[in-house]
């Protein structure tokens, strides 16, 4: 058995789903694999769609077990329920989001590709600091986040790191090693068998 330790799964959810179909793909896929959490991060800005999301997420994950985070809104936090927030400014709002949900609180942070970002998320309180895109995308400015932020990281830097965005087969092998977790989200879902996908994925990091 591989003496390294592999990085835990956090799920990110598709930008848009229907309530009717996701929760039971969700639970399908967290009843296949260990999750350590699940990040709701949806595409619109209307608040009642987004809490009955929420709502639906929590009554799979919390069943489970499974931390539920989402991105950004910091006041839905405690109303919906939820274990924490992903931000998506890097460090810019830790201390704030921090200070309102107090201790216990998940507080993420997405720093993109800035090493320098990273460090100031860290040291305002963040829990983890996730980086990415890793893989190519369509999407952005084409920057990416390179293998050596990630080397330099896990050396140096005592908060976990998230390595995110268009995680392949060949990225999850090569970054595996040096992250603490590896998210996945359209990785996963765009696939007819997300349960399928990730352990596709998952066994990739053997590879490493």
């Amino acid at each position: 058995m591989d003496e390294i330790e592999q990085p835990q799964i956090y799920l990110i959810t598709p930008p848009e789903f229907e309530l009717e179909i996701f929760p039971d793909r969700l639970a399908h896929v967290l009843d296949a694999h260990e999750v350590a959490c699940l990040r709701l991060s949806l595409a619109t800005r209307d608040e009642d769609r987004i809490a009955r999301a929420a709502d639906a997420c929590r009554e799979v994950t919390h069943a489970r077990d499974i931390a539920l985070v989402i991105d950004s809104h910091v006041l839905m936090v405690e109303r919906l329920g939820l274990d924490g927030v992903h931000l998506l400014d890097g460090s810019r709002g830790v201390r704030a989001a921090r200070k309102e949900l107090g201790e216990e609180a998940i507080v993420g942070a997405f720093c993109g590709t800035s090493r320098h970002d990273g460090m100031s998320a860290g040291e305002a309180g963040a829990d983890y600091v996730s980086f990415g895109p890793i893989g190519s995308t369509g999407l952005g400015d084409g920057s990416h986040a390179d293998r050596e932020i990630f080397e330099w990281w896990s050396e140096v830097i005592e908060v976990p790191i998230v390595a995110e965005g268009a995680l392949g087969v060949a990225e999850v092998a090569s970054f595996a090693p040096v992250s603490d977790f590896l998210a996945f989200g359209e990785e996963i879902w765009r696939e007819d068998d997300a349960a399928a996908a990730l352990s596709r994925l998952i066994a990739a990091m053997a590879d490493g």
